[in-house]
């Protein structure tokens, strides 16, 4: 199934879409299964969008099932919760601290463990658990309602980056990657959790996303190279909203 694309204005734009997506599909999968699982992601984009969830003079806060909204992670810095470059940290400042999520509903990834393979193997054994107890799983698999995404200029998505083994794991839900080009490990959702999710929402902002992004929507498939080229869900649906700068690129209308 090909991806929608919709070009937007601007940054401001994108995180307003975002927002109605949020809201209406974890709407709808509450009213649907008593529950929604979603998985946020780093960068600075979502912050735009959780502001715009969290307001409580906003037209999105009253929409979104709250206590029946289960929170995960894409991906993770291997850094304390309390550090700047925390994934976690972010959320909990913008959205978590201002929204009625019940705590025990929000499933942070680990990255303070001094061993991230524990850390993600430990994470793989939470989601599989909170995914079971509310019938979330997909032939032994987590199944998100919806998870956000962002992609990186050089074609990243989550912590799957370009030559890493993780764009082509096939057994495991979360793995820990060694990113050599930043000295660092993360810790990641998996090609597979991805793709059975019944939404994924890109968002892409930045002219310094142009070129890659027509690549990795309109070029030839490479996801070695281009690691976003591997999130296809095989049921569900994939949605990229982007600003006019990073769409500039594209082969589309805005409005799209």
């Amino acid at each position: 199934m090909r991806p929608t694309v919709r070009v937007l204005p601007d940054a401001a734009a994108v995180q307003r879409a975002a927002a109605e997506e949020f809201a209406a599909r974890t709407e709808a999968a509450a009213r649907a299964g008593g529950a929604a699982f979603v998985a946020l992601s780093g960068g600075s984009t979502p912050r735009g969008l959780h502001a715009l969830l969290a307001d409580p003079a906003g037209p999105f806060r009253a929409r979104v099932p709250w206590e029946r909204l289960h929170v995960f992670w894409g991906d993770e810095r291997c850094v304390p919760p309390d550090h700047p470059d925390s994934n976690y940290r972010m959320a909990r400042e913008t959205l978590l601290d201002h929204a009625p999520v019940p705590p025990g509903q929000v499933h942070r990834m680990a990255g303070d463990d001094p061993d991230p393979a524990r850390a993600a193997d430990c994470y793989a054994r939470e989601l599989r658990e909170a995914c079971e107890r509310h019938g979330r799983l997909d032939g032994g698999w987590p199944r998100f309602d919806l998870v956000l995404l962002g992609m990186g200029a050089d074609g990243h998505t989550a912590s799957l980056f370009p030559g890493t083994d993780a764009v082509h794991e096939t057994a495991r839900p979360v793995v820990a990657v060694w990113v050599a080009k930043l000295g660092a490990h993360r810790i990641t959702l998996t090609p597979p959790v991805l793709n059975r999710a019944d939404t994924v929402l890109f968002l892409v902002t930045g002219s310094d996303k142009a070129e890659t992004l027509a690549a990795v929507l309109e070029g030839p498939a490479q996801p070695d190279v281009l690691p976003s080229q591997i999130v296809q869900p095989a049921a569900g649906a994939a949605f990229w909203l982007v600003d006019t700068a990073a769409g500039a690129r594209l082969g589309v209308h805005p409005g799209r």
